[in-house]
Parts: C-alpha cells; sequence; structure tokens
C-alpha cells in the first residue's frame, strides 16, 4: 500500500472551498445580484455597455458575482445575436495605465507577438490597445480587478470615451472597476469619475446568517454527508462574522479545520477542529504580515507592541514616534520621519495587525487617529524575534516572554 491514499471519510471536493471556486449559485447577495443585472441590461438590449464600479471590504462576493454574472450574460447574449467578450485584468501588478495597456494588448495578442514591458512611446502603445479592440468587434466588457492598484487614472477615462472620441468604429466597450478601498472613488479625477462610477454598487459585509447560507452550500459539496455538523457551520460564520464579514475568512477556517479532521483520522469535523484551525491561520497570518514588512516596518510595530506592554494603549501616532525612534537609536538606524513612520502604522492597520481609530475632540482637540494591537502580542513577539534581540527588551516586555517560555 502507498503512503498516499485518496481521503473517503472527510472531503468530497476540497476544491469548492477554494476562492477560485464559481458555485452555480451566489447565495446571500439578492439585491446586489439585482442592481447588477439591472446595470448590464443595455448590454442584452445591444446597447454600449455601462461603467459599473463595485466596491466593499475583500471577501464579500463582488468578484464572485462578477464571474458568475458575466458567464449568464455571454449565455443570454448568444441566444439573443449580441456579440459578446469579456476581458479580466487584475491590475494588483499593475501601477501605471501604461503598464494596464500593454497587459491588455498581450492578453489580446497570440502568444508570439507579445510587447515588451517597456520601450514603446505612450501614444503608439494606445493605438495598438484600439486596433486590438476594435479587431474584436461588438460588445467588449473589461474587468479591473483590484483596479485602485492604478495610480494614474488617464486608461479610465480613455477606455469608456475611446468610440466617441473616434478611437473605436467597430467596437463598444464597457468596464467593470473592483475595488476593495471605500475611499478609490474619491481619489479619481471628477472626469474619470462621472466615466468609470456611471453605475455604483457598494457590497456591505456578510453577516453571520448570509455567511452560515454560504458554508452550507459549499460544504454540501466540499464534504462527504453528515461529516459538517450545523454547529460547526454556525462557529465558523460567526468567526467570520465578527472578523470583517469576509466570506473567505469563513471558508479558509471550515477547510482548515477539514484538514486538522483528516490528519487527526477523525470521522467528522468538530468544533474543536474549528478552533484549532483558528489558531493556527491566526498564526500563519501574523508570521505572513510581520515578515512581509521592512526593517522600518518592524521597527515600528515593536515601538506599539512595548507601549501595549505597558499600557499605554490607544495612543496617538506621535507618542509612537517617540517610543520608535528610541527603538530606531538601539538598533543603530536612522528613524524616519513622522509622515513615513505613520505609513508604516496605516500598513499595520491594512494587515490587521493594529488597528487605527479616529477621534474628533472639536474645535479645542482637533480629529486625530489613535493606534492599538489588534492581535496577539505572543505571536507578535515571536515573529519580531529578530528585532527584540537586535533593540532589546522592556522591563514589561520581559515579563510576557517569561510568561510564554
Amino acid at each position: 500500500m502507498g503512503l498516499f491514499q485518496p481521503d473517503t471519510d472527510i472531503f468530497r471536493n476540497r476544491d469548492a472551498l477554494r476562492e477560485d471556486y464559481q458555485p452555480e449559485e451566489i447565495v446571500g447577495r439578492d439585491d446586489e445580484l439585482q442592481q447588477y443585472i439591472s446595470a448590464l441590461q443595455p448590454v442584452i438590449n445591444g446597447d454600449q455597455p455601462p461603467n459599473v464600479f463595485l466596491y466593499g471590504k475583500a471577501g464579500v462576493g463582488k468578484t464572485a458575482c462578477t464571474r458568475y454574472l458575466l458567464s449568464e450574460l455571454k449565455t443570454d447574449a448568444t441566444e439573443y445575436d449580441i456579440d459578446l467578450t469579456t476581458i479580466r485584468t487584475n491590475c494588483e501588478d499593475l501601477s501605471t495605465s501604461y503598464q494596464v495597456a500593454i497587459q491588455l494588448i498581450n492578453e489580446l495578442r497570440d502568444p508570439d507577438d507579445q510587447l515588451k514591458p517597456t520601450g514603446y512611446p505612450r501614444r503608439q502603445v494606445n493605438e495598438w490597445l484600439w486596433d486590438e479592440l476594435d479587431s474584436i468587434g461588438g460588445t467588449i466588457i473589461i474587468v479591473f480587478d483590484e483596479v485602485d492598484h492604478i495610480e494614474d487614472d488617464s486608461i479610465l477615462y480613455q477606455i469608456p470615451r475611446a468610440r466617441a472620441n473616434g478611437n473605436l468604429t467597430e467596437s463598444k466597450v464597457g468596464i467593470i472597476g473592483i475595488s476593495n478601498d471605500f475611499k478609490f472613488r474619491e481619489s479619481l479625477s471628477s472626469k474619470v469619475q462621472s466615466s468609470l462610477c456611471e453605475k455604483e454598487l457598494q457590497f456591505p459585509a456578510y453577516n453571520a446568517n448570509e455567511l452560515r447560507d454560504i458554508l452550507r452550500q459549499r460544504a454540501d459539496i466540499a464534504f462527504y454527508d453528515n461529516v459538517v455538523p450545523e454547529g460547526v457551520i454556525a462557529k465558523c460564520a460567526a468567526f467570520g462574522a465578527k472578523d470583517a464579514g469576509d466570506a473567505r475568512q469563513s471558508l479558509d477556517l471550515l477547510m482548515e479545520a477539514g484538514d486538522i479532521a483528516v490528519e487527526q483520522g477523525a470521522e467528522e469535523v468538530t468544533e474543536t477542529h474549528v478552533d484549532e484551525a483558528r489558531a493556527s491561520l491566526e498564526r500563519s497570518r501574523i508570521v505572513d504580515g510581520v515578515a512581509g514588512l521592512t526593517q522600518q516596518g518592524h521597527l515600528v510595530l515593536y515601538a506599539l507592541v512595548m507601549l501595549h506592554e505597558e499600557g499605554e494603549t490607544p495612543t496617538r501616532a506621535r507618542t509612537i514616534q517617540d517610543r520608535y525612534e528610541i527603538v530606531c537609536e538601539r538598533a543603530a538606524t536612522d528613524p524616519l520621519v513622522p509622515r513615513r513612520m505613520r505609513d508604516h502604522l496605516n500598513e499595520l492597520a491594512m494587515l490587521g495587525i493594529a488597528s487605527r481609530v479616529e477621534r474628533n475632540k472639536g474645535e479645542v482637540g482637533g480629529r486625530y487617529y489613535e493606534y492599538s494591537l489588534d492581535t496577539s502580542p505572543d505571536l507578535l513577539l515571536e515573529a519580531l524575534d529578530e528585532t527584540v534581540d537586535m533593540v532589546g527588551v522592556t522591563e514589561a516586555i520581559q515579563k510576557r516572554l517569561n510568561q510564554s517560555y
């Protein structure tokens, strides 16, 4: 008998819990789907496709709903003799309109006719893009996922207006922009806002009941019958709703709990497996998040940990700056100016390692942010082991370390 054998007790189709799995039916997003359908209706009428902007936190169904509706739209378009092409581009690694245009051209061209990342005049790149889009003809919908990574918005203005400006004659193009950043729309120029945000849809966080429906739908596909009790589904949903209303987190938690059940040779997934899975995922999230920080980011985080252990948080950035400068002195490193130090604090908040709360003290105190830890200091000190060795510890940190070992 070999070392590896198929699992016949817990998982039937583990991939059904993955982010890229597309369910046959979307649950928990009835209102958003109806609004989305209305926004895309002009396509079936043979009209110019609208420009739609979706925003909401990660894991709230923006991309899943888009994949689902565009698949349905393509099927229906065929029935009504509408020539529809959809193109999806993830902008995570694209920061300029030039890079986006190159990416689109290469997606539309044959593999042996690709452009290099740089070295072409901007005007020429735009002309090539119009040529490629016009050669397709018909109706084209371009999906820009994580559109907020594009730092200049010229392409978000040019594509929607390409037909009106005479750059396209055979194709009608619409854009769907998807963003996790609620404030990205505000950063766009007014002319881009009026075109890209022609139709706006906001996706709120899932509540526990919606997450429970999503998890039950996926669990019925992913696991064998009677392997995942309702209590397990409810617990995973409750954790997801409490953290961020993020379906991705809840699905990851259920998958990890299933993996632990398989590893332990259990007959079903239990709530204890969920607790173990949550601890494991939290550790991985923190370790990966801290590992991705720069040295200066480590020093800023360590300064915040020190203040937390001394009972000095939540606190303002200027207090953290004072402690951070002491930490930098111990590390024989020049400190960053306050503005750059705050950038690192905001990155910690974005990663969920720290929290940032706005305070408004009126005319006397003004408006400012207070920062505090939002995760386990034990795990952070473990992840910051090299930084701790480099700068030393305070008495409060030493007590924490003594308790941990």
